[in-house]
């Protein structure tokens, strides 16, 4: 049993037995996932023709009110796995000809998934964060991750607080995503175009936080060098029935929003990354957690 848990940022101290915790993710120290497939809607460079191996775990250490993984990041359905059963995730994956395996919200179960990762996979490995992350949880990580590809939700206290409940988001992930850039290195690209190694920084636009996303490409310019990282501006903000609760959310992105935020970026230092279309928005994007895979 793990007695007082300081994996997260929130270092809340939970106990944790194999099977159930009382800290802010509410899970044991088993691995529990939803679905393990391939996927096609990750950034072009990880998802590539074939799809990632997305292995999507079950519980956070967040509280997003516009989480569009809901039932299993709240919710928590999902199966318990062992470290083996992992593995064989991983390899039956591997059969399917993903380019890469993709972690899904892994951070709470982070000592039995490094334990999975070796020996090395012969495909990269995939971090997929919320970015609140611990750095000293992140360098037991350091060898057995190839990319990172963390969220930066968040450069404003005041709405980290208020829509995440974690007011320390801002700089706890900026923390974090210096780690993972100083683990990995400047990205890099195979010929056929996928990341072989890197950090990617995703940021979502949420409606009428234009500022925050301001504040975020500015931090991410002002850190790193053009060729060091890439940057993926996200658009597909859908509201979920919690965002009823905040009226300021309760809408999709406008393509005013959409359109301002993408010229910031476009006038901005940074020369490498994603952005999308306001199209990107419907639940159709969000996979079935059916335990596919599983």
């Amino acid at each position: 049993m793990t007695e007082h848990c300081m994996l997260c940022p929130r270092r809340c101290g939970g106990g944790r037995t194999e099977t159930a915790g009382t800290g802010v993710c509410r899970m044991g120290t088993q691995p529990v996932v939803a679905r393990a497939a391939a996927h096609l809607w990750e950034e072009p460079c990880i998802s590539g023709e074939k799809g990632s191996g997305t292995v999507f775990f079950s519980g956070c250490t967040l509280r997003c009110v516009f989480c569009q993984n809901r039932e299993i990041s709240a919710g928590g359905f999902g199966r318990p796995v062992t470290v083996e059963r992992l593995r064989e995730i991983y390899s039956a994956l591997i059969a399917q000809g993903v380019h890469n395996i993709n972690l899904v919200t892994p951070t709470h179960f982070a000592p039995a998934v490094a334990r999975s990762l070796r020996p090395a996979l012969p495909v990269p490995v995939v971090w997929n964060s919320s970015g609140y992350e611990s750095v000293e949880t992140l360098r037991q990580l350091e060898g057995l991750v190839q990319i990172y590809l963390p969220d930066m939700k968040y450069a404003q206290e005041s709405l980290a607080g208020r829509y995440s409940g974690a007011p320390d988001y801002p700089q706890a992930a900026k923390a974090a995503i210096l780690e993972m850039y100083r683990q990995t290195g400047p990205y890099e690209l195979g010929e056929d175009g996928l990341l072989r190694r890197g950090t990617v920084i995703r940021h979502l636009i949420l409606p009428g936080c234009l500022e925050n996303t301001r504040m975020v490409i500015d931090w991410v310019a002002e850190t790193f060098e053009p060729g060091q990282v890439l940057f993926s501006l996200m658009s597909q903000f859908t509201p979920t029935p919690a965002c009823s609760a905040f009226p300021e959310l309760n809408r999709p992105l406008t393509q005013a929003e959409h359109d301002a935020a993408c010229a910031y970026l476009m006038d901005s230092a940074i020369e490498d990354g994603f952005f999308q279309d306001p199209g990107s928005a419907s639940e159709s994007f969000i996979p079935p957690f059916d335990l596919t895979g599983v």
